[in-house]
């Protein structure tokens, strides 16, 4: 049996449909999906340590891939309904191949610091994806709170930069523009399908451009494995590309996809904190001030409309 929306099966619920947590157990899981990203760069710094930039970036989607065929194969989970391919693609789009190797591209030549703050506006970008697609609107403190925190990270964003964004800016701001298509569209599937099914697909789907990506990149990038390498790619792969999107879809389909976006204001602040105790980097005195100011607005995104 294929899943369906329950709007086009018999009684009031699909029987295939996610049981949906409450929104305070939502929230939890939406946070702990925070944290659970919010190591993503720290981790994707040690990476880069032992792997070359393609390789890092393609090696950790094929990992997560293997992880993600596994755990539906185990489940003997059935092919989703063909109505639902097109938004496991935009998820594979943004969260499988664009952030992950945009991002891997602007640690190059940025700070962990740094790059946490920018994608600070991803929130924002997320709340309005949604938005767009199921046509449910925030009330006028939600956004004010949400432009706010964009407002600050652009403002660091152009002060950091002299008044130029640099090139590493620009991959960040592509990714977080792919990634919010990503969460958004699979925060909506989440409310059909479970949310590990969401991304073990999306992952699944994107395998043969990722495999074809990470062959040549590793016979072209010397690879130097160390404990730091193989620790970043092992939270990259297991964490960062498959369990936090368990923790974070499934959030997402019990308190909807604006509201657990702006948890994600928090994650500028805890990837500083990580950067810090894991990289040593001195973090401007700007950073700190630009993410609490940021994690302010999440009281108020969560408590309006």
């Amino acid at each position: 049996m294929r899943n369906h929306d329950s709007a086009t099966l018999p009684g009031p619920i699909a029987v295939d449909a996610p049981a949906v947590p409450s929104a305070r157990y939502g929230t939890l899981l939406a946070a702990l999906g925070v944290v659970s990203f919010s190591l993503s760069f720290p981790a994707t710094r040690w990476a880069l340590e032992g792997f070359g930039v393609w390789s890092a970036a393609a090696v950790r989607c094929v990992l997560a891939a293997v992880l993600a065929a596994a755990g539906l194969a185990a489940a003997r989970v059935p092919l989703p309904d063909r109505r639902h391919w097109p938004g496991l693609l935009v998820v594979s789009a943004g969260c499988v191949l664009g952030f992950p190797f945009l991002s891997t591209l602007a640690l190059r030549t940025t700070s962990t610091s740094h790059a946490a703050v920018v994608i600070g506006a991803l929130p924002l970008a997320t709340a309005a994806f949604a938005a767009l697609r199921t046509g449910r609107r925030p009330s006028w403190a939600f956004w004010a709170a949400a432009l706010a925190g964009a407002a600050a990270v652009t403002a660091f964003t152009v002060l950091r930069g002299d008044g130029t964004p640099a090139l590493g800016d620009l991959y960040l701001v592509a990714a977080l523009l792919l990634c919010a298509a990503g969460y958004a569209e699979g925060g909506r599937l989440s409310a059909v399908m479970p949310g590990w099914q969401v991304m073990a697909w999306a992952l699944v789907a994107a395998a043969p451009v990722t495999v074809v990506a990470a062959v040549p990149a590793l016979a072209a990038e010397p690879v130097r494995l160390s404990a730091h390498a193989l620790l970043g790619m092992a939270w990259l792969a297991g964490v960062s590309q498959l369990g936090g999107f368990v923790l974070w879809y499934r959030g997402m389909a019990a308190i909807g996809v604006a509201r657990a976006s702006q948890l994600q204001l928090a994650q500028p602040l805890l990837t500083l904190v990580w950067a810090a105790l894991l990289l040593g980097e001195a973090v401007p005195a700007a950073a700190p001030v630009t993410a609490v100011a940021v994690l302010l607005c999440i009281g108020v995104t969560q408590r309006a409309r």
